[in-house]
């Protein structure tokens, strides 16, 4: 199944725990940890001292702007953090809903916006924030930076060893000695092999403890900095809303298409043909009798081509006999033999059941067109509250869900409904690509 083709990524020739330490994300991430602990600590005080003024001006009117002037100072300093952990991080963190003011619409001012500050859940989320974070930041940097100093120390003993005299001068402590005094021996090669090894531990060690620390940061971010749960899902309709309208609309040009070039471009050539027969009925009947046959042809190819544009919107075989019967006939008409399995308790929601076909039907045209397959399967199977569906072949593989491809539309029309599609399509082959959809019966 080839929809896309893109280059295989470069193979690695070192295993990923040996890669750790001088990857590009290692140091950013332990940038971040670093560049945390002075932030935090400014976003601490600045908190702290605001709400502290605000909350002892609340005996004066003057203490409710102060508080809102505060928060509103750790709304600023969240969308800094936001920045921060996207280019550092990595992490793909929305801005949450601004500041509305209740009410009348048209009502402008002061005290509408430091109301508004005061009842938004997001204000009080940035300044928990900027509490939690620095002692958080503090523990993660003292952490962070004793590994990876003692590390890089340890394994890169051999190259500065050397700056140690030969003799501090200190009964139990010598660095270059004889064994005389009874001090510490790191002057002979196995000495210094072994200290560079527990240092290469601690370089090992390193980037999957500094990865632990920052996936913390990346809950705090995402959870008290990002939008609400209920403002993310309110997003996420608004796309697939305009997802279904856009797919829908496109549906319905595909079908005034069809019915203008197709059957309706063939009834009006039948309706002047019928006018000629008629006109030479009586003039000359064998000729008329030919014409009428002719149109009674067009009549024929009219009516399949109706047909196919129906099975095109909803088939009837899956209306009368459901997703089973409904699969196997567009297996059947694949060009590579099609095993199809169909296991369901009974039939889901008339809406999802004619998804599951389109995407089936769609799936098994890109087999037939581009695949070079052999054989394919097709596998629908309930698991909890999902629908599964699985259409696997041994063709040449490298297809892609890439912007611009059928597969991408498939995706995005599948997460209209709350739906996934993942592609599995190496090189070479075999592909394998799974849909889930909700299960509603």
């Amino acid at each position: 199944m080839v929809m896309d083709h893109a280059p295989r990524a470069r193979s690695h020739f070192l295993p990923p725990v040996l890669r750790a330490p001088v990857e590009g994300r290692t140091w950013r991430e332990f940038g971040y940890l670093l560049l945390s602990l002075p932030i935090s600590l400014v976003l601490f005080v600045y908190a702290i001292t605001t709400i502290s003024l605000g909350a002892g001006l609340l005996i004066t009117f003057l203490g409710v702007p102060v508080l809102a002037a505060g928060l509103a100072g750790c709304r600023g300093f969240g969308g800094m953090e936001r920045a921060r952990a996207r280019a550092l991080l990595g992490i793909k963190v929305g801005d949450p809903e601004p500041v509305r003011s209740r009410g009348n619409s048209r009502q402008k001012g002061l005290m509408p916006w430091v109301g508004a500050v005061l009842k938004s859940g997001v204000s009080w989320r940035h300044l928990l924030y900027t509490l939690l974070h620095f002692p958080w930041a503090l523990f993660a940097f003292i952490v962070s930076v004793t590994f990876w100093v003692t590390g890089w120390s340890l394994f890169l003993y051999p190259l500065w060893q050397w700056v140690f005299p030969a003799d501090l001068g200190q009964s139990g402590i010598a660095v270059y000695s004889d064994g005389s005094d009874g001090g510490v021996y790191l002057d002979n090669p196995l000495e210094i092999g072994i200290t560079s090894a527990i240092g290469l531990v601690f370089v090992l060690a390193s980037p999957w403890l500094i990865r632990g620390l920052t996936s913390v940061d990346k809950l705090l971010v995402v959870g008290l900095l990002g939008p609400s749960r209920l403002a993310s899902r309110v997003s996420e309709l608004e796309s697939d809303r305009g997802v279904v309208v856009d797919t829908a609309a496109a549906d319905l040009r595909r079908i005034e298409r069809d019915l203008h070039d197709g059957a309706q471009a063939r009834l009006v050539a039948l309706a002047m043909d019928l006018g000629l027969a008629k006109e030479k009925l009586l003039e000359d009947p064998e000729a008329a009798a030919r014409m009428v046959g002719e149109a009674h042809g067009e009549v024929k190819t009219a009516l399949q081509e109706l047909r196919d544009l129906a099975r095109g919107i909803h088939p009837a075989v899956l209306t009368d006999r459901g997703l089973d019967a409904a699969l196997s006939a567009i297996a059947s008409r694949c060009t590579v033999p099609v095993t199809v399995e169909v296991d369901l308790p009974f039939r889901p929601a008339a809406a999802i059941e004619g998804i599951a076909y389109f995407t089936v039907s769609e799936l098994l045209q890109n087999i037939s067109k581009h695949a070079g397959a052999r054989r394919a399967s097709v596998d629908v199977w309930q698991t909890r509250d999902r629908l599964m569906l699985q259409v696997v072949d041994d063709g040449r593989g490298g297809a892609r869900a890439s912007a611009g491809s059928g597969l991408a539309g498939l995706s995005e029309r599948l997460d209209a409904v709350d739906g996934v599609l993942v592609v599995d399509s190496p090189a070479g082959g075999p592909t394998t690509v799974t849909a889930e959809l909700p299960w509603r019966g």
